[in-house]
């Protein structure tokens, strides 16, 4: 695949800012079989794929389109537009530093003394830490005789995700959720309220960790709301469906007392969402975990210290740095759709150091760079930068349009390079594995109870590069996943 060079992030061809590009031929036969047996309308569905060369054409026309002026949750492919704003407003070149250091002498690989980690704004993903374990170890420490100390030092594993501002649950969006606890089995309390938007405003005491909430509470026509635990479609865990209808006369009510499935943990009531603590307990058993499988040994045990940041004191014995290059952390969100990696990522965008008015910022910022980049507001919304939220929404040829951008930018092999490849490797290693798209097409997938998504890139038979963009809303997603699929095997066949 080629990426022409380019100094300029935006804009870099005339037409990119102009019109939509020219009608697009219907969807293949063989395209619209796979819609009809996956058994859902078409209005769930919204596709759009364009050619990245402009070649002799203004704007050359899209290969295929459907729906793709309508905004549809994107799930994880929302991480596309994170990694592509970090890319420009950071910098390809950009890095965070997380550094290391003694608190007792080193001899022999032996540290008498505890190992200190320290910082790193973006925080470590799993494989990072124990990258950096076994530069540790040839810098000369493998023994360690007192304690790993984590201090300010964040895990990105998706068992220790941080706190976040809550999202509004008006716009269905996924409860933020802080740290895995101890199960608390009390009523979990549904109330809803009226709201000026489309649907009433869902709220929940005490708040579910890590679990999907489906609003489908609809202003207007009574007052009648009721509350179900669901399984989640392809996949194990529960969601909880709110449906009804609700006016503005209803007031704020609660509707529902549920009892939460055993696998689902409630944060306490009384805490601010907001103030929660870093998830500190899941984050010093993997760190032990790595550290023993990196071939380090501990005498003592990981644990959570005082928040610091900067140098390490002048009495260290000892220091270790350790680099994460912005292309490298991407790579690891996009292969393994690292949520909790994206929603820092976004954060990082920020100077603010409250986690609120932080988040605040980085929206404002990421909104303004699309509109820099040639889209309307309404193209695409960014909440938390991961796609966990149901607020993040794009229209399919929007999200073409930033990819076609992108390939015309130096930027765009870091964000190719960090793609999952069909067949091959990253969430698509088990799919598409048997035909023309097969170590061919480059995409982020998206999953969500009621969202499936893909968007990316297709390098065709025909040697042309597409941009991509798939997806599908609706509660039976999973469904769809075989249409989707079969979409990007006939891009590869035919484009």
């Amino acid at each position: 695949m080629r990426h022409p060079a380019c100094s300029l992030w935006f804009c870099a061809a005339a037409w990119l800012c102009a019109a939509p590009a020219p009608a697009a031929e219907p969807l293949p036969r063989s395209v619209q079989t796979a819609l009809a047996a996956s058994g859902l309308p078409l209005k769930s569905f919204g596709f759009y794929v364009q050619p990245v060369e402009a070649g002799d054409a203004a704007a050359p026309a899209a290969l295929a389109a459907l729906n793709a002026e309508q905004p549809f949750m994107m799930a994880s492919t929302t991480k596309l537009v994170t990694s592509l704003a970090a890319l420009d407003l950071l910098g390809p070149t950009h890095g965070w530093h997380t550094r290391a250091f003694s608190t007792g002498p080193v001899a022999g690989g032996r540290l008498t003394g505890d190992l200190v980690l320290a910082g790193g704004h973006a925080g470590l993903t799993p494989d990072e830490l124990r990258r950096w374990f076994r530069q540790m170890h040839g810098e000369g420490v493998s023994d360690v005789q007192g304690r790993i100390v984590l201090m300010d030092l964040m895990v990105l594993h998706e068992e220790a995700q941080p706190a976040l501002t809550p999202v509004n649950l008006a716009q269905g969006a996924l409860a933020a959720s802080p740290v895995p606890r101890a199960a608390n089995l009390q009523p979990l309390v549904v109330a809803v309220q009226p709201s000026s938007g489309v649907k009433a405003v869902v709220t929940l005491q005490p708040r579910p960790l890590g679990v999907v909430v489906v609003n489908d509470v609809f202003m207007g026509g009574g007052c009648s709301a009721w509350a179900q635990w669901t399984p989640v479609a392809g996949g194990s865990g529960s969601q909880l469906w709110v449906r009804g209808r609700w006016d503005a006369s209803c007031g704020s009510r609660d509707i529902a007392y549920v009892r939460p499935p055993p696998s689902v943990m409630l944060a306490p009531p009384a805490l601010p969402q907001a103030l929660a603590p870093t998830p500190l307990a899941s984050a010093t058993r993997l760190v032990a975990a790595l550290w023993a499988e990196s071939g380090g040994t501990l005498r003592g045990r990981v644990v959570a210290g005082e928040r610091v940041r900067g140098a390490p004191p002048a009495s260290a014995r000892w220091t270790s740095e350790f680099t994460t290059p912005l292309p490298d952390l991407i790579r690891e969100m996009n292969k393994t759709s690292n949520n909790m990696a994206a929603r820092q990522l976004l954060l990082s965008l920020s100077e603010q150091a409250r986690p609120s008015s932080a988040l605040r910022e980085a929206q404002d910022r990421v909104h303004a760079w699309l509109r820099a980049q040639g889209l309307a507001d309404g193209d695409i919304r960014i909440d938390v930068g991961s796609g966990q939220s149901r607020a993040e929404r794009g229209k399919p040829r929007a999200l073409v349009h930033l990819l076609l951008n992108a390939w015309r930018t130096g930027g765009a092999k870091a964000l190719l390079d960090s793609l999952p490849i069909a067949g091959v490797d990253g969430t698509l290693a088990h799919r598409m594995q048997h035909g023309s798209a097969t170590g061919q097409a480059y995409l982020k997938t998206g999953t969500l109870s009621d969202t499936r998504a893909l968007a990316g890139y297709v390098h065709a038979k025909s040697g042309k590069v597409y941009a991509v963009a798939a997806m599908v809303n609706h509660p039976s997603a999973a469904r769809a996943t075989p249409a989707l699929d079969a979409f990007i095997e006939w891009v590869a066949e035919n484009g």
